[in-house]
């Protein structure tokens, strides 16, 4: 008789074409796309738990999620076979085995985000995954902006507001942004814990913002930070320049 596993899976998305990770009845969901493949490869029957829940449109390099399954294959060939039927915007990076008790929610030292913008219209190949923002940035206004965020705040401001009566304190350990020669993009990196739904995409959409506009201080943000309301005019970045870029967690299990 094959025994139950716990699986953890890295996986790799080019989030354009679906309606994010989630499972959504009618809908066009990475995590769908993962679980029907594997049913047909293996006549097998998995449900997904994954680390985030990226929104439409939103890439990630390193999702993590943990399935259990009764079938007796090497994690090397239910890599194979599992990729051969998915579609290219999906890549399986590495499975493993691990407890039967797995949480991919538990033991998080942080995630990491990353946000492209472009400054000139991109080539055709790279336009999909980062904004086009069509105004001159400040650029060394736009690292005081984000320094803002850094710490811990109360980001109801930040959040979907929809989330009334719920705990919307997050901590943000890292932020900064750099020019990416390569693919002549400017990419802001964002480290924390944990986020709420479109944090950083409201967070990015402001100070990007605010860096663009010479009758905007810095001093806006915590304003806006501190109202903690989140109906403000500040805009909200869209979602195909953000990447989740990786999840590192303090416990190898």
């Amino acid at each position: 008789m094959t025994t139950l596993k716990r699986y953890k899976m890295t996986v790799a998305y080019d989030g354009t074409d679906y309606f994010g990770w989630q499972v959504q009845q009618g809908c066009a969901s990475v995590a769908q796309t993962l679980q029907d493949s594997f049913a047909r490869v293996f006549n097998k029957t998995i449900k997904l738990y994954a680390a985030s829940r990226t929104d439409a449109g939103v890439h990630a390099l390193g999702q993590t999620a943990v399935f259990s399954v009764d079938i007796d294959i090497t994690t090397a060939d239910m890599i194979r076979a599992w990729t051969n039927v998915l579609p290219p915007a999906i890549v399986i990076r590495s499975i493993e085995v691990v407890a039967p008790d797995c949480n991919v929610h538990q033991n998080i030292i942080t995630k990491t985000y990353w946000y492209h913008f472009f400054t000139m219209r991109p080539l055709p190949f790279t336009q999909r995954y980062g904004w086009y923002y069509r105004h001159t940035v400040d650029m060394a206004k736009l690292q005081q902006c984000l320094e803002v965020f850094v710490g811990t705040h109360d980001f109801r401001s930040f959040s979907t507001g929809d989330d009334r009566g719920t705990d919307t304190i997050r901590r943000i350990d890292k932020v900064g942004v750099e020019f990416v020669p390569e693919y002549n993009v400017y990419r802001i990196t964002i480290s924390g814990p944990k986020f709420l739904k479109y944090m950083i995409r409201r967070i990015v959409g402001a100070c990007i913002e605010v860096a663009s506009r010479k009758n905007l201080d810095v001093a806006v943000l915590r304003q806006v930070l501190d109202a903690k309301n989140p109906e403000h005019i500040l805009p909200n970045a869209p979602a195909k320049g953000l990447v989740l870029y990786q999840i590192e967690y303090d416990v190898v299990r």
